[in-house]
C-alpha cells in the first residue's frame, strides 16, 4: 500500500458534491449530508408560539458550510413559517417579554456577530448593536427595555496597529481577550442612537448570566481567564444593571456556575462541584438567599450528578434541570425543600433545547429517538404528553434502515454495560456479519438514543447499508450512569474500559451475530485514543480508524489547551509518574501494532493537537504497518464543513471495505432479512 500523507485539498472535479436526492438508492455519506439540523426551542412568554433554528448544508461550488435560520411554529400546530432569510445565518432566537419581537444574533452586516430584532410576523430586521467585539450570549431585561449581552474584548488600537505592521507577536497566557457584560437599550434615544453601557471590566472571563426579576441586578459566573483549563475556578458575582461595583456572591472553592434567580428574586440557584475540581465532574444543585448573609443549601443528589440547570418553577417550589439518564436525556424537577428528583419528560429517546412559558404551564423541547429525527415538541408541563409540531426532514428517510436497540451485557468484572446497537440493513438472523466497534469521546461522553440516520463523520446508516453491525458501548467512565461509574476509569484508561468494549464484541459473537474475524474499531477524541491503544493490546481487529485521537499522553499534556486534564485523570503529572503515562499510551507500545490504521485529524485542533496524529503515523509508517494520515484544514477538534464530514464518512467506509470485508457474511442458514 502507498503510505502517503494527505493534506486534504478538495477537488470539485473529482468528488461530485452533490447528487440530487432522486439519484440515490441507498444510504451513503453523500446522501446523508442533506440532513437538516434542528436547534433549541424558544417558547413565547404566553406559550402560543415556538421559535427554533434549522441548519442546512450548503455544498454548491466553493461553499461548504451550514446556513442557519429561525423558524416559527404555533403551539397548537396550526401554523408555521420561516422567519429569517438571507445568505448569513441567524441564530439564538430570544422572545421579548411582551412576545412582539424576537432578538437574534447574526454576522449579516460584517464578520462579527451583532444583535438584531424582528417582529413575529416578519418584516425587515433591525440591527441593535454595532460593536467591535464578538457577541457571545444575550438576554432581554424583564421589562423588555434593555438587552444584556456578553462580548469578547476587541483588540486595542495598539494591538490593531501591531497586526497591520506585522509585529503582532503572541505571548502565551498574556493579553487575554476577556468576555465582559454590557447592556444596550432596545429603543433609540432622541438622537436616534443606542448607547452601549459596559458593566464589568477586569481580569476575569464571564460565562452565563441572569437578570433579577426586578431588572435591578445581573448575576453571572466567571473564571480567571478564557483558558479552557480554568473552568475549575469559576465563581458567581453580581453587578447593578445600571453599572456599579461588582460583588462576589458565591465561591465554594471550585466551580460555581449557572446562577438563576427565583421568580420572586429572593433566592439564587446554581450548580457547584463544592471544590471537587475533577475532570470527570460531579456537580450538585444549590440555593442561597440573594441579599442575605447565609450559606448555600445543597439539594438532593441528581441521578448522574451532572445537572444542567434550566430555572425555577413558577411557584418557586422546584428547580428544573436537564440530565443524561442512561441512554436518554431528559428534563427533571427537584424540590428546593430537599426532596428527591422527578422526571418531567417521560418515555424513550433524547430531549433537549428546553423552554418554558412564563406561567410555567407549557414546555417546548426538541425530541429524537433511534427512528425519529429531531423535531419540536410541546406539552403541558404537569401532564407530559408531547405533541410533535414539525417535520423538518420530511421526505429524507426514504430508504430501509438498519434497526437500532439498546442491549445490556456483563463485563469481565461485574460491570453492567449498556450499548446502542445498530443492525445491518436487511439483517438476516441466521448469518454472521462484520462489526464496527465505535468508541465515544470524553471519556465521560455517552451514546444516547439519537436518530441513526443523521449526518456526521460517522454515518451510522451508511455503515449499516454496507452490512455492518455498529456497537456503541457506554463503557466505565461514561456519563449517564452516576458518579461512581463515571469515575471508574481513573488512572485506568485502556484497561478496564477496554475489557468493557471487548466483552460487547464477545457477547455478539456468542449470539452468532458477528463473525470473529471481521472486526473494526473507530472513534473520535477519546474514541481515537482507544482506537489506537486497543490495537496495542489485541490483534483481533482487522482495521482501525483513529479520529483526532490521543496517542501520546506525555506530549498531549504538554501541547493541549487543557494541560490539567490528563494529570487529573492519572492523578499525577507525567514527571511524577512517567511509567503510568507510558503504560497507557499507544506510542510507547506501538511495537505491538499490526492492524492497518487510518488516522484522521483536524489541522486547527488545540484540544488534541494534530501532532498526536503525526506521531502515530510516523511510528506505524516506520514499522511497516499499513497506515494513512488525513489532515483537515481550518477544522477545530470536530469537523464543521459539510464536504469534510462527507469525506470522513466515506474514508471510514473505504478503509473498512479494504481491510475487513472478505471474511464476513458466513452462511449459517437462510432466513428472510429484517429491516425497519
Amino acid at each position: 500500500m502507498n503510505r502517503t500523507i494527505i493534506a486534504f485539498t478538495l477537488l470539485l472535479c473529482v468528488i461530485p458534491f452533490f447528487l440530487t436526492a432522486s439519484e440515490f438508492d441507498r444510504w451513503t455519506p453523500e446522501y446523508m449530508i442533506q440532513f437538516k439540523r434542528v436547534g433549541s426551542s424558544e417558547i413565547s412568554p404566553d406559550g402560543e408560539w415556538i421559535a427554533y433554528t434549522v441548519s442546512e448544508p450548503l455544498t454548491e461550488g466553493e461553499k461548504s458550510e451550514y446556513l442557519t435560520h429561525i423558524h416559527i411554529v404555533r403551539a397548537d400546530g396550526t401554523e408555521q413559517f420561516q422567519l429569517t432569510r438571507g445568505d448569513n445565518s441567524a441564530t439564538n432566537p430570544k422572545w421579548s417579554p411582551d412576545g412582539e419581537y424576537i432578538a437574534f444574533s447574526s454576522a449579516r452586516d460584517g464578520n462579527r456577530s451583532q444583535l438584531f430584532k424582528i417582529r413575529l410576523r416578519g418584516g425587515e430586521a433591525e440591527r441593535l448593536t454595532d460593536v467591535d467585539g464578538g457577541i457571545r450570549s444575550f438576554e432581554w431585561s424583564p421589562d423588555g427595555n434593555y438587552i444584556a449581552f456578553t462580548m469578547t474584548d476587541p483588540l486595542t488600537e495598539e494591538q490593531e496597529r501591531a497586526r497591520r505592521e506585522r509585529r503582532d507577536v503572541h505571548v502565551v497566557d498574556k493579553e487575554f481577550q476577556f468576555s465582559h457584560l454590557y447592556t444596550i437599550p432596545v429603543l433609540k434615544d432622541e438622537n436616534g442612537e443606542r448607547e452601549v453601557q459596559r458593566l464589568t471590566k477586569g481580569e476575569f472571563h464571564i460565562g452565563s448570566f441572569d437578570w433579577s426579576p426586578d431588572g435591578n441586578w445581573l448575576a453571572f459566573d466567571h473564571q480567571p481567564t478564557p483558558r479552557a483549563n480554568d473552568w475549575v475556578e469559576t465563581d458567581i458575582s453580581f453587578v447593578p444593571a445600571d453599572s456599579g461595583e461588582v460583588r462576589l456572591l458565591i465561591d465554594q472553592g471550585g466551580m460555581d456556575s449557572t446562577p438563576r434567580f427565583s421568580p420572586d428574586g429572593n433566592t439564587i440557584a446554581f450548580v457547584s462541584d463544592n471544590g471537587l475540581r475533577r475532570w470527570p465532574r460531579a456537580f450538585d444543585l444549590y440555593i442561597m438567599p440573594f441579599e442575605e448573609e447565609a450559606s448555600p443549601t445543597q439539594l438532593a443528589e441528581t441521578f448522574d450528578r451532572q445537572p444542567a440547570l434550566l430555572g425555577w418553577s413558577s411557584d418557586t417550589n422546584n428547580l428544573y434541570y436537564a440530565e443524561t439518564h442512561r441512554t436518554s436525556r431528559r428534563m427533571f424537577s427537584i424540590p428546593v425543600d430537599g426532596g428527591e428528583f422527578n422526571a418531567v419528560t417521560t418515555g424513550g429517546g433524547v430531549f433537549g433545547g428546553f423552554s418554558i412559558s412564563d406561567d410555567g404551564s407549557v414546555l417546548a423541547a426538541v425530541h429524537q429517538n433511534f427512528d425519529t429525527p429531531p423535531d419540536v415538541i410541546v406539552s403541558d408541563i404537569d401532564n407530559f404528553s408531547p405533541n410533535r409540531l414539525t417535520e423538518v426532514n420530511e421526505g429524507y428517510a426514504k430508504f430501509p434502515k438498519g434497526k437500532a436497540e439498546v442491549i445490556t451485557y456483563p463485563s469481565t468484572d461485574g460491570f453492567e454495560i449498556e450499548s446502542p446497537l445498530i443492525y445491518p440493513v436487511d439483517y438476516a438472523p441466521a448469518r454472521s456479519y462484520p462489526l464496527i466497534l465505535m468508541v465515544h469521546g470524553g471519556p465521560a461522553g455517552v451514546y444516547l438514543e439519537t436518530y441513526t440516520a443523521a449526518s456526521g463523520a460517522y454515518p451510522l446508516q451508511a455503515f449499516a447499508q454496507e452490512g455492518y453491525f455498529v456497537l456503541r458501548p457506554n463503557f466505565r467512565g461514561s456519563s449517564g450512569y452516576g458518579k461512581d461509574f463515571r469515575f471508574a476509569n481513573i488512572a485506568d484508561w485502556g484497561f478496564g474500559d477496554f475489557e468493557d468494549l471487548m466483552a460487547g464484541i464477545d457477547h455478539l459473537i456468542d449470539r452468532d451475530m458477528v463473525h470473529p474475524d471481521s472486526l473494526a474499531i473507530m472513534g473520535w477524541s477519546y474514541g481515537g485514543y482507544m482506537s489506537s491503544f486497543a490495537i496495542t493490546r489485541t490483534d483481533r481487529f482487522q482495521a482501525s480508524v483513529v479520529g483526532a485521537g490521543v496517542t501520546n499522553l506525555v506530549s498531549m499534556t504538554g501541547t493541549s489547551d487543557i494541560p490539567g486534564f490528563l494529570p487529573d485523570y492519572f492523578e499525577a503529572e507525567f514527571w511524577e509518574d512517567y511509567d503510568i503515562y507510558k503504560k497507557h499510551s499507544a506510542i510507547f507500545n506501538v511495537e505491538n501494532i499490526t492492524t492497518p490504521t487510518l488516522i484522521l485529524h483536524p489541522e486547527e485542533d488545540v484540544r488534541v493537537p494534530p501532532t498526536q496524529g503525526w506521531e502515530l503515523y510516523h511510528s506505524l509508517n516506520r514499522r511497516g504497518v499499513d497506515t494513512q494520515l488525513v489532515l483537515y484544514p481550518r477544522q477545530p477538534h470536530g469537523l464543521r464543513e459539510p464536504k469534510f464530514i462527507v469525506d470522513a464518512g466515506q474514508r471510514h467506509i473505504d478503509w473498512l471495505q479494504k481491510y475487513v470485508r472478505g471474511k464476513d457474511d458466513i452462511e449459517i442458514d437462510t432466513q428472510e432479512p429484517v429491516s425497519n
